[in-house]
């Protein structure tokens, strides 16, 4: 086994080891991810206010201060919306019920012409509580469980306060941390490794910072349209529907579904189902050509079946950790991708041409002049179309 290759089997052994490990500690990782994401959110504006002459430690005080303030009111301005939104659901909820029994289900039945005993609704209701109530004693169980056993009140409490104060100190060693991650890459690697760090982190940026403000605007403009529509629920819808706008069109799909039945149910006419279809008209080509180029960019290049893939491979894997890291594992994915393609294309694998079809190319080009020069050189036979 020569240098080189010996070289590339301990860059893959020791990859391998940090995978294995994080897999490993994926439980207790959750919190420190979380304020990682925090402070990578919050370096550029540090850098900002550094540029300024202010020292790193103001710097990033003013900036967790900003943030933990964004945060507080956040939550003091949604936790009354949803709670009343909720109360509103649940107030309307009878209706819903109703109109499925009566008017969505005796429609599927006419059109599809399927049997009536297929869509059994006293069936489909008992079968609902029967359910309903499984998954109530189980996680009255579990709540019980918990509550004595206090472990899981400690573990939320140690979560709220270990996320910001984690949070403050990567903020404040950022610069410190990385640049000693750089100066333990091995030599050979470094550049490489850099110049791929730089690119992915434009890609990150473009997707955390963009993507955040995406959901945030879209979620803002849907509560805002079908309370305008005069949807009850349209606040919660909208709010929904932005949240899980990451993923491309189930934010879309979801929120608009909702919305029509929200609709139907409450007023039974065509004129709002029209206005909840031109809210979520104008919402898809806002995002299309406005939020999603200005503020999101063309860097990522994640196609929709990819993304939810990487939801729900990072989900199966490290959980709740893995669905909050996957896109942006995915978006440094594709950089990776990127210059294994570029390296590729470059390779003698890729470049070396085939030799059996070049000579027989040649043989046949070969053939070919030398017919067309003795055609050349003879005089035209009789017959040929020549006087």
């Amino acid at each position: 086994m020569n240098h080189d290759t010996s070289r590339r089997w301990q860059l893959l052994a020791i990859t391998a080891v940090i995978v294995f490990v994080i897999w490993l500690l994926a439980p207790v990782l959750m919190p420190f991810a979380i304020a990682a994401m925090l402070a990578y959110l919050g370096d550029p504006l540090a850098d900002r206010l550094q540029r300024l002459g202010m020292g790193r430690t103001w710097a990033v005080s003013i900036v967790f201060t900003v943030i933990s303030l964004v945060f507080v009111g956040v939550v003091l301005l949604l936790i009354p919306l949803i709670q009343h939104q909720f109360e509103n659901l649940a107030e309307n909820l009878p209706r819903y019920v109703d109109w499925v029994r009566g008017t969505a289900l005796p429609w599927i039945q006419t059109r599809l012409r399927l049997d009536p005993n297929v869509f059994d609704t006293d069936s489909l209701l008992a079968t609902i509580r029967e359910h309903m109530g499984s998954v109530g004693s189980i996680a009255a169980k579990a709540v019980a469980k918990v509550t004595q056993s206090g472990m899981g009140v400690v573990t939320w409490i140690t979560n709220a306060v270990l996320i910001p104060v984690v949070a403050f100190y990567l903020l404040r060693d950022w610069d410190t941390m990385i640049a000693h991650i750089r100066r333990l890459l091995p030599r050979s690697i470094e550049p490489t490794v850099v110049h791929l760090s730089r690119e992915s982190d434009q890609v990150l940026g473009a997707f955390v910072r963009g993507q955040l403000l995406v959901m945030l605007a879209l979620g803002v403009f849907y509560g805002l349209g079908l309370t305008l529509v005069g949807i009850s629920i349209g606040p919660l819808i909208g709010m929904v529907a932005g949240l899980l706008s990451f993923v491309p069109y189930l934010g879309f799909m979801i929120g608009f579904v909702a919305a029509l039945i929200a609709a139907l149910v409450q007023y039974g006419d065509w004129a709002h189902v029209i206005l909840v279809a031109v809210v979520f008209t104008i919402g898809q080509l806002l995002e299309g050509y406005v939020l999603v180029p200005r503020l999101v960019g063309g860097k990522i290049g994640l196609h929709p079946v990819a993304v939810i893939f990487a939801v729900l491979a990072g989900g199966h894997l490290f959980g709740f950790l893995g669905v909050l890291l996957a896109l942006p594992a995915a978006s440094v994915v594709v950089v990776l991708m990127r210059y294994v393609f570029a390296r590729y294309r470059e390779s003698d694998l890729y470049m070396e041409p085939a030799a059996d079809a070049s000579t027989e190319q040649v043989e046949v080009d070969v053939d070919v002049d030398v017919t067309v020069n003795t055609r050349r050189d003879q005089p035209p036979l009789p017959g040929d179309g020549h006087p």
